[in-house]
Order: C-alpha cells, then structure tokens, then sequence
C-alpha cells in the first residue's frame, strides 16, 4: 500500500484537494470492488499555525502534524487560491524542511498548478523540468531561473518528482501517478469515470500573454505602449522604439531584464493573442485575420502561431470559436 501525504497548506484551493482525493478513492474502490488490497493509504498534512490547527480529520481521513513522527512514499501539494505567490510561500516555508527531509528518504513529490512554487522555493526543482500553470509560468520563471521550465507541458516528471499544469492538468497528472502505483488499466478506468483525454500533452493553447505592468522602469513602459499601440503597423522593433529616449542596446536590455522576452518576441505576442480573439470571436477569412493581427506572410504567422500555441490556427479556431 502507498502512503500518500496530501498537504493542507495555507491558502489551498479546496477544489484542487477535492480532485484529488476524488482520484485516489476512485482508485481504492476498483480495487475494493476486485477484491483487492487497497493501493492507496490516505492522510492530510497541516502546519503547527495554519487555519486547520485544531482539524483532526478532513473528509474522513486522518490530519497529522508535520512535527509528527512519519515517513511517506508520495507527498502531494495542491494549487493555491491566492493572488500573492510569494506571500504564500512564506506563510509555508515550514514544509520546505520537512520536504526535505522527505525526499532525501526516498519520498515522491507531487505539486498541482501553482503548488510548484511551494517545491520550486524548496530548492529540490532546481536543475530539473516542471510546469505549473500556464499563466503563472512567467512568474515562476522569473522568481525559480533555476527551474528547467516547461509552461507547454501538461504533466512533468524527474528524478522523482512530479508537476502539472493549471486546474484539469491535474487529473492528468494523477492519472499518470495512478497508472505508475497501480497500472494502466486502472488509470483508463479512472480516465472513463471523469471524462478525461488521457492523450493531451500540451497546455499552450490555454494561455493568455499577460504582459508584466507591475515595474517602474519608465523606458520599458514606453516601449511596451508603443507595441500594444502599433502592433497592426510595426514592422520591425527599430521602428518602434527610434523616438525612445535611450541608446538601442540599452533599450533591449532593460526590456529583456524586466519582462523576461525580447521585444521581439513581446510584439509576437501581443499579435498572436490579437488573432487567437479574432478566431474565437469572428467568422474573418483567415487572410483577414493574418493582416489584422499585424502579419503580411501567411506562412510566417502560421509557423509563429504554432510555435507560441501549440497547434495551428485552424485547429485553434475548431475548439475555441464561442459562435
């Protein structure tokens, strides 16, 4: 039997701990349906000061203190329901000793959605691949460098520890643990009771390119407005930044350092996101959609499309169109 270890953290998103232990008892009744010992042994974890300090029980199982005497073989950390990350992280920082110690004994680690800033602020994810949710990757990215990450990736796994991407990415990653601790036939048994697509790999085209505001860098605002403002027109960044009251490499890099992309690649962006709302909100030719969105070469913009979405426009069109 497994011993799974799901944390109750502050500011957890009670949905995310829902899903999972949803999974895990649909997991134990196939085998209790079969006859069988159960695969899952189940049990919340809780800090000394946190909310749920005098919960016992969550749900039926059984809550325990990290300062308690325990070893387990999966630890699992949900999302959060905060706006904060980094004030949360700091209201748990008692785990990462515990986490530590945990892994260093042989546990597995698994984090759901932004539950990868917990583990990525323990330090155990640096050198490694992760995800977390998609718009949560820019931050992440900025505040863990160190962190192989991969924001496209719905479900990643290395050296024993796991990640997943934003909300139904982490039925994905839970069938992948229960296919690992039991076996494939129960993970397509479970992927049939909640109606999951066991195939989708990626989680691109559930972005929104929500440009970084929150600096007081004025040159870099200026060139960010400019973008958003003439990105039908520009045809290249030279053009748009020629009146900026700064030398070029110096613009370059001060854009880079505060956003995390080039400008280059923010104008990309920003027109990419351009055309994904024409697609979900119009009926345009897709030539229209091209040149509206600031691209002359269809070609270009269907190799950029792809690069930054994960599929191609067409495709994107088919499962997103809202009429």
């Amino acid at each position: 039997m497994i011993s799974v270890g799901i944390l109750l953290p502050h500011d957890y998103r009670l949905l995310s701990i829902a899903a999972i232990l949803d999974v895990l008892e649909a997991a134990n009744k196939i085998f209790k349906t079969n006859g069988e010992a159960l695969p899952f042994n189940i049990s919340l974890y809780k800090l000394a000061d946190s909310d749920c300090e005098s919960l016992n029980s969550f749900h039926g199982y059984p809550v325990m203190g990290i300062e308690e005497e325990s070893q387990v073989d999966l630890i699992l950390i949900p999302s959060f329901s905060t706006d904060d990350i980094r004030q949360t992280i700091s209201k748990n920082q008692d785990y990462i000793p515990w986490l530590h110690e945990q892994f260093r004994n042989g546990t597995e680690i698994g984090t759901f959605c932004t539950g990868a800033f917990l583990l990525a602020a323990s330090g155990l994810l640096n050198g490694k691949v992760a995800t977390t949710h998609v718009d949560a990757c820019p931050a992440f990215a900025n505040a863990f460098p160190q962190v192989i990450l991969r924001g496209d990736k719905t479900v990643t796994e290395d050296n024993g520890l796991f990640t997943s991407g934003g909300s139904t990415s982490s039925f994905h990653l839970l069938l992948h643990l229960v296919q690992k601790y039991c076996n494939k036939d129960v993970a397509v048994k479970i992927a049939k009771i909640f109606a999951i697509d066991m195939d989708r790999q990626n989680q691109s085209y559930f972005s929104t390119f929500q440009p970084l505001r929150d600096h007081n860098d004025n040159i870099v605002a200026m060139v960010q407005q400019k973008i958003e403002a003439n990105y039908q027109e520009a045809e290249t960044i030279e053009e748009l930044i020629k009146d900026i009251p700064s030398s070029r490499r110096n613009v370059l890099r001060r854009f880079k350092q505060i956003t995390g992309i080039p400008p280059i690649e923010y104008l990309q962006k920003i027109r990419i996101e351009a055309a994904k709302k024409l697609l979900e909100q119009t009926n345009q030719h897709m030539g229209e959609v091209i040149f509206s969105s600031g691209y002359n070469d269809p070609k270009a913009f269907r190799r950029i499309f792809r690069k930054i979405v994960g599929m191609t426009p067409t495709a994107y069109r088919e499962k997103f169109q809202s009429n």
